[in-house]
């Protein structure tokens, strides 16, 4: 921070620039609390998302900050730019916190939705939700019939994964080869579901 400045003086400098290459150095520039102290460490964490928020940023830089950082309000930031790579990027992120991942999961351009679908870190309603949306794609349906079929049964995981494997089994959008996989699944519930879809579309 320049000397005179105040952080918000530098945070209104930056959000407003339109220097490309000053904006593109910071937004990859590398910033360790061990290296720098935690006073220091705050300040570059604030710059950093007037950097998120500057429209001038360029596309993959914002990009890149979408995909690697752990800062919150960065993240959240850049969850709402105009652009839908970011957002993906955001919703791909394992540092987001899963109540933005939520968000994304309703997001207009179903890549960032989807990919916030497919984030580990993405809750169980939210997958519930993709799982029972026909507009949901065919990969998608794909990845949501094998969530939780490892969970241990009868424990709560087992039960949220089997009402997910179920609704991608009752969804009208569920690919054939999908479907009959699920026919087998070691949950009965989500067995029963799928081979009554197979028997009553006649599904080979």
């Amino acid at each position: 921070m320049e000397t005179g400045k105040t952080l918000t003086d530098d945070y209104e400098r930056i959000r407003k620039s339109t220097d490309s290459q000053e904006l593109s150095r910071l937004a990859r520039e590398k910033v360790s609390k061990e290296e720098v102290g935690e006073e220091e460490f705050a300040i570059k964490s604030a710059l950093l998302e007037a950097v998120a928020a500057n429209p001038s940023t360029p596309l993959e830089d914002r990009i890149y900050m979408a995909s690697s950082s752990s800062f919150p309000n960065i993240l959240v930031r850049l969850s709402r730019d105009a652009d839908p790579g970011v957002r993906r990027a955001v919703a791909a992120n394992t540092a987001s916190k899963n109540w933005l991942l939520s968000k994304l999961a309703k997001d207009g351009e179903r890549e960032v939705r989807e990919a916030a679908l497919e984030n580990p870190k993405s809750s169980w309603k939210a997958k519930l939700d993709g799982a029972q949306d026909p507009s949901s794609s065919p990969e998608l349906l794909c990845f949501l019939s094998q969530v939780g079929k490892d969970a241990p049964e009868g424990g709560r995981d087992f039960v949220l994964a089997s009402m997910i494997r179920s609704s991608v089994a009752r969804n009208s959008s569920c690919p054939p080869d999908v479907l009959s996989s699920l026919a087998e699944d070691p949950s009965p519930e989500v067995a029963k579901a799928a081979s009554r879809r197979v028997s009553r579309d006649n599904v080979q």
